[in-house]
């Protein structure tokens, strides 16, 4: 078992790291740039290292920085937690050829699912459902229209290096096709350096369901359940849960199976997370699959009892996993708080916080780095806490999440919590009547 890990992260989950780290006995090493010095993933670690000024470029995505800290503090491991160099291929070789291991996914196996366009032909190999569409990257505009007209409007184009919702793009019909095209690519290459651009048939009505995966080293695969996280705002999820109310008994476990056969090719090592898009007929369609941890972990952690986390550090251990797969045995959802302003647009509204409450309760949990005199710098992700509660039944959960939600106070800066309460209030969310389109349509009061 590692002596030592070096968390190459900030905030909530790299104070849910350190948590699991102290249970297991194993001695913790923070990073944080000069923004977040009085963050309290750096006061919880047992040691804590600057490595670098606020930027993301000059700190927690500055590999040599990251790797220097590793080797002054003697940490023979790195968890990159969720986002930043998580996902990234080029970090994990550099890990191992530093006999440092690398607490996630091997370089191969990043590369073999970072690409999307690469993924879906990875999975198809799998005999795991794809979205029509072009088979690799598109080569120009003409090609586009070839494709789009074969497989029919609406159409979606998305970039191969994307996430959030950059360089995507709507098409219902040829007319649109260029310009969509220009864009996304532009937008693509500023975002992520790569403007690669694929097209896939634009599922109506989606709902976004997603399989939790573990693999071991030894080639053995369980899948968790999943996580319904359709409740999303320009493609950054806002509220996730398990069961998914859409869910049936045979659905899961075509999609478990689906969700073990993209690993299993992969030959997966660690928690991973395969996503799905389901249309209202219930055939879903493989969309990518992330090889770290997930921000909505903790909903799983909660309906089968089990550390994500832990078993993460188990497998890059070299323990073998049971190889059972596991069934929600209770209901649990997650409200993600982020400091924006919802009457303004989801401005952005970082800040000092000048009084906080969490709320507390049986079945009642908050992952959250913040704390009442704590400045929430504005150079990072604007999630500041997660929210997550289980109960016997979704109605149980969803009660209880009001009730918590009504106790949750932070003042100084604006939150979504306001949001989070009208959603619980909604009929048609009560109802477990919603698309990944619920948020166009609905009205804040």
């Amino acid at each position: 078992m590692f002596k030592k890990i070096l968390i190459a992260n900030r905030g909530e989950i790299a104070l849910r790291i350190i948590r699991t780290c102290r249970e297991m006995g194993i001695q913790t090493v923070a990073v944080f740039s000069t923004a977040d010095r009085d963050s309290l993933h750096v006061r919880f670690a047992d040691e804590a290292v600057c490595i670098g000024p606020p930027a993301s470029k000059d700190s927690y995505l500055n590999m040599p920085a990251l790797l220097s800290a590793a080797e002054v503090t003697n940490a023979d491991a790195i968890h990159p937690g969720y986002g930043f160099l998580s996902e990234n291929a080029k970090f994990s070789a550099l890990c191992r050829d530093h006999g440092i291991k690398f607490i996630g996914a091997t370089p191969e196996q990043i590369d073999s699912m970072g690409d999307k366009a690469n993924a879906k032909d990875t999975m198809k190999r799998a005999g795991v459902p794809t979205i029509p569409g072009s088979d690799g990257l598109l080569d120009g505009v003409d090609q586009g229209k070839k494709i789009a007209k074969k497989i029919g409007y609406p159409v979606i184009m998305k970039a191969t290096a994307g996430g959030g919702g950059r360089g995507m793009r709507i098409v219902w019909d040829e007319s649109e096709l260029e310009n969509a095209w220009n864009s996304a690519r532009q937008e693509a290459g500023a975002a992520f350096g790569n403007d690669g651009i694929y097209m896939e048939k634009y599922i109506e009505e989606p709902r976004h369901i997603e399989i939790q995966i573990a693999g071991d080293q030894y080639g053995k695969v369980c899948h968790l359940s999943e996580r319904d996280c359709s409740i999303q705002r320009r493609h950054q999820k806002l509220i996730e849960e398990t069961p998914s109310p859409f869910m049936t008994p045979e659905l899961r476990d075509k999609m478990g199976a689906a969700a073990k056969a993209a690993a299993e090719i992969i030959k997966y090592e660690g928690v991973g997370t395969v996503e799905f898009l389901v249309d209202k007929h219930r055939n879903f369609y493989f969309m990518e699959m992330n090889t770290r941890i997930q921000v909505e972990h903790p909903v799983t952690e909660e309906v089968i009892n089990y550390d994500l986390v832990k078993e993460q550090i188990l497998i890059a251990a070299g323990v073998p996993i049971s190889g059972k797969d596991y069934l929600p045995t209770k209901c649990a959802i997650e409200c993600r708080v982020n400091a924006e302003d919802i009457y303004n647009n989801f401005r952005p509204s970082p800040g000092k916080i000048t009084t906080m409450h969490k709320p507390g309760g049986h079945g009642t949990r908050v992952d959250s780095h913040i704390y009442a005199g704590y400045s929430i710098p504005p150079y990072y992700d604007s999630m500041i806490a997660k929210l997550i509660v289980s109960a016997q039944t979704r109605e149980e959960a969803i009660v209880k999440m009001e009730r918590a939600l009504s106790e949750f106070v932070i003042e100084g800066v604006k939150t979504t919590i306001p949001l989070h309460r009208q959603i619980m209030r909604n009929e048609d969310f009560r109802k477990g009547n919603f698309t990944t389109a619920f948020m166009n349509t609905f009205e804040i009061e």
